[in-house]
């Protein structure tokens, strides 16, 4: 039993790592995940205290759990039976399909990560851009929501820098899920945004099994109190006005309510002096294609271009980017003076009050005055007086500068002039109508009127 045992060496280094490996798993890594799990949980009690509406135990769950659980969840059985019967494939098959959909959409939130790094570089990237101003804030906003609803906060749709602007700008209140497209499912981009929270769509798919687990994991988030924000146009604005609502992401959301919580929307209307995307998107407008790509080369470009204006005290920023918050909408109670309207209606009623908020801003107010061909400042300064007094007049939420119209003229001729689409004569440059087009248009849209009709005029 005390005999002396000879061994190979390798053999004693095998041995000593396999204690190691079972020492650490037993005894050192769950006092460490103890540990750290411990300092998460008061961090994560001091978050919950700063804000107005706490992290939800649904969003906390860990990402694989919340895999099992939507995978197995009754409806998407009934999902996976039906694509089964209809489709002729297996039932495993269609099961695993289903898997892997859950796990393309689930995300895998961190509250490190969002509060810790994502906000504060929002912050970081949205000042450094462009000067942040909050049009509007509803009163009911600010005197308290109903804690027991689900707030979800529907936009426009102007730029991808919005959701690095709402990201900052409700930092102090809740965490959002964002509803994002395929092209944030871009690796590392991808495992970034889920830890943020986001979630996957495949915007378009036609897909019976797959719309059905999307449409479950949504409820399942409503149902839980997740606060959201989704992006009811679909995809970004070709033409720069709010567009109407599609029905998939608000159609999930209606139809798996119930009476035990009520849902609030939050209409946000976002407007920006500079929209880095403008000639991507108009271009895409004018071919009728929404499939666009930026390419790589020239996205490198224009960062540059603009480290190089900042290195050298050249970089004066892109203006202005404001966002305004209206009269949240309880689906409750539409539904309850609406009882036989459909999903549309709904739809109908939130871009109109996303319309609403819309903030104006200097640049967009100047290019629709531009449209009168003024012959000189003179006259354009008196038209930009006639559509600030008219905006004014039908509520619109006008932030232009405290100076007055004045220095407004300056905000928001200057970048149009220094990007040479408007000469030194007050004339659109060659090529630049569409452009200036795309600004005017949500001053068109609040006035109710059409930007060429009144070119004419």
């Amino acid at each position: 039993m005390f005999r002396e045992v000879t061994l190979p060496l390798w053999l004693l280094a095998l041995i000593v790592g396999f204690a190691a490996v079972t020492f650490a798993s037993h005894f050192l890594f769950p006092s460490v995940r103890w540990f750290f799990r411990k300092r998460a949980e008061k961090a994560l009690a001091r978050l919950n205290a700063r804000l107005d509406r706490p992290i939800e135990l649904f969003k906390l769950a860990r990402r694989q759990d919340m895999v099992v659980r939507l995978t197995y969840d009754p409806k998407v059985m009934e999902a996976v039976a039906d694509h089964a019967a209809e489709t002729g494939v297996p039932g495993e098959v269609a099961f695993q399909e289903a898997r892997g959909y859950a796990r393309e959409i689930v995300p895998g939130f961190s509250a490190t990560l969002y509060f810790g790094v994502a906000t504060r570089l929002a912050r970081l990237i949205s000042r450094g851009f462009y000067r942040v101003r909050i049009g509007k804030v509803d009163p009911a906003l600010t005197s308290g929501l109903d804690r027991k609803a689900t707030v979800i906060f529907v936009m426009n749709h102007r730029s991808n820098m919005d959701y690095v602007l709402v990201t900052w700008l409700v930092a102090n209140r809740s965490a959002l899920s964002y509803a994002v497209g395929e092209w944030a499912r871009i690796w590392p981009l991808s495992r970034l945004i889920r830890a943020m929270g986001a979630y996957f769509i495949r915007r378009g798919s036609r897909n019976t099994l797959y719309r059905r687990v999307l449409a479950r994991y949504v409820q399942m988030a409503t149902e839980e109190g997740t606060t959201q924000a989704i992006f009811p146009e679909g995809g970004l604005s070709l033409d720069g006005r709010v567009g109407p609502a599609k029905m998939g992401l608000l159609n999930y959301i209606v139809t798996g309510a119930g009476p035990g919580r009520d849902v609030l929307f939050v209409p946000v209307g976002l407007a920006y002096d500079r929209v880095l995307e403008d000639r991507v998107l108009v271009s895409a407008g004018q071919a009728g294609v929404r499939k666009f790509r930026a390419g790589l080369g020239p996205i490198l470009g224009f960062i540059g271009a603009n480290l190089w204006r900042k290195l050298r005290g050249r970089y004066k920023g892109f203006g202005t980017a404001a966002a305004g918050f209206g009269t949240p909408v309880s689906l409750n109670a539409f539904m309850a003076a609406n009882p036989t309207a459909p999903t549309e209606a709904l739809g109908a009623h939130l871009m109109a009050e996303i319309e609403k908020v819309v903030p104006v801003l200097p640049v967009p107010l100047v290019a629709a005055a531009l449209a009168a061909m003024p012959p000189d400042r003179a006259a354009l300064l008196a038209r930009l007086a006639e559509l600030a007094q008219a905006l004014a007049a039908a509520g619109a939420v006008l932030k232009l500068p405290p100076q007055g119209v004045d220095q407004a003229l300056e905000e928001g001729l200057a970048p149009l002039i220094g990007r040479g689409l408007v000469g030194q004569d007050l004339r659109p440059s060659a090529g630049s109508d569409a452009i200036l087009a795309f600004y005017a248009a949500p001053v068109w849209q609040r006035l109710g009127l059409d930007g060429a009709a009144t070119r004419r005029t």
